[in-house]
């Protein structure tokens, strides 16, 4: 028999620990559970109508699809694209905020190319925030605030957004919140649906600049509003060049949540900052995306709004039938909805799954005030949202 002898050095590595410390700081996210939950459905023979994940289900427009073909076989683009995203396509990102907001952007300064929003709004706490300092994000509000800013050492602190207040921050509480480094906003907002005018921004602006707090507002549903609503954006507030800037995608407005590509827009200092994270970490969109991109800031999507909104309408009055509370949005394409008495949020997620093989969002996953609360997806075709909210309503979970 041969031994193999190992020296105290070698033995010491061999029982490091391999993941981070810091990622014990994370939960679990939220949709990876959701989605391994589905696939063990899926996989036991269960027909799943997926309400939970907000992953447009229309295909991206043939005008966009076909410049991407295009594109790829210009073989400039099979070199890294800079790295701040291409001149042309931050052009038109100035000119198109320029139309659609009022607000005029130094195209080589204030304007950045992202690999989807997510990724920004990842980087940013790292660009801005040092070890200690404090970040403030809405609860109930997309995990990814809180969750990046834990990874980049900040502190956190929640700050409650309310029905009672249509799902708007409460200022006193934001002035009661001490010292802060970097606050989340978005809006329109998931996961209410709950839109802001643009006195709120002016208000929000105000209060930025007299607490020294830059602001990030995530406007990724910025081109989804129903009723004639159009959300404004938070750079059109006087004085908000100076504190804030604004992400947006191309997911949701135009179906390519799988192209990854969005822009952040604003003060050039933090975007200067948030840069320098993304040298040394990418190398920026692929060049053919972001001309196809392009094409599509010329293009219109009333057919993507009248589609959430004809299943908005479909999903209100299913829910109202079976006497589900639940706030009507005005933007994005998710429905906040309360849970029934007597139950959690995780709780009905996973009884709806097991029984009637429909996942929603459990709110919980969204903050501590989400608890009591689930969201509710319209991201499939009418006839699914319609039939897995069927079948919800005949378990009668609402009803005495």
């Amino acid at each position: 028999m041969r031994l193999i002898c190992m020296s105290h050095d070698e033995q010491k590595t061999s029982r490091r620990p391999v993941k981070a410390a810091r990622l014990d700081r994370l939960p679990p996210y939220l949709f990876d559970e959701l989605d391994k939950a589905k696939k063990r459905a899926v996989e036991k023979g269960a027909r799943v109508i997926d309400l939970a994940v907000g992953d447009p289900d229309l295909p991206t427009p043939a005008r966009i699809v076909e410049k991407m073909k295009e594109a790829v076989g210009n073989p400039t683009h099979h070199r890294y694209p800079g790295y701040v995203g291409s001149p042309s396509f931050r052009r038109a990102i100035a000119s198109w905020f320029k139309v659609r907001f009022g607000v005029t952007l130094d195209a080589d300064h204030e304007v950045l190319v992202l690999i989807g929003s997510k990724e920004g709004l990842g980087h940013l706490p790292m660009a801005v925030v040092n070890d200690g300092e404090t970040v403030l994000v809405p609860d109930p509000g997309y995990p990814v605030y809180e969750n990046m800013s834990l990874m980049a050492g900040a502190e956190v602190r929640r700050f409650g957004i309310y029905e009672r207040t249509s799902f708007l921050p409460d200022m006193a509480e934001l002035e009661a919140a001490g010292d802060a480094k970097l606050m989340f906003m978005n809006y329109p907002n998931n996961p209410t649906g709950a839109v802001v005018s643009a006195a709120f921004f002016e208000s929000l602006v105000g209060f930025a600049r007299r607490r020294g707090v830059f602001v990030c507002n995530d406007a990724a549903y910025s081109e989804l509003t129903f009723d004639g609503f159009r959300s404004p954006s938070i750079l059109a507030a006087e004085g908000a060049m100076d504190c804030a800037i604004e992400v947006h995608s191309f997911s949701k407005t135009f179906n390519m949540t799988g192209w990854r590509v969005g822009f952040a827009v604003g003060n050039r200092e933090i975007l200067k900052a948030l840069a320098q994270v993304k040298v040394n970490l990418d190398s920026s969109v692929f060049g053919a995306v972001q001309e196809a991109a392009e094409a599509a800031l010329g293009m219109r999507y009333d057919d993507n709004l009248r589609a959430f909104d004809r299943r908005r309408s479909i999903a209100l009055a299913k829910l109202r039938e079976m006497g589900c509370h639940f706030f009507t949005p005005g933007g994005t394409f998710f429905v906040w909805a309360r849970v029934p008495e007597g139950m959690t949020s995780m709780e009905l997620a996973v009884f709806l799954l097991e029984r009637v093989g429909v996942t929603v969002a459990p709110g919980s996953g969204f903050g501590r005030n989400g608890e009591g609360w689930f969201r509710v997806a319209l991201t499939r075709p009418d006839t699914e949202i319609a039939e897995g909210l069927e079948r919800i309503a005949g378990l009668r979970l609402w009803t005495s």
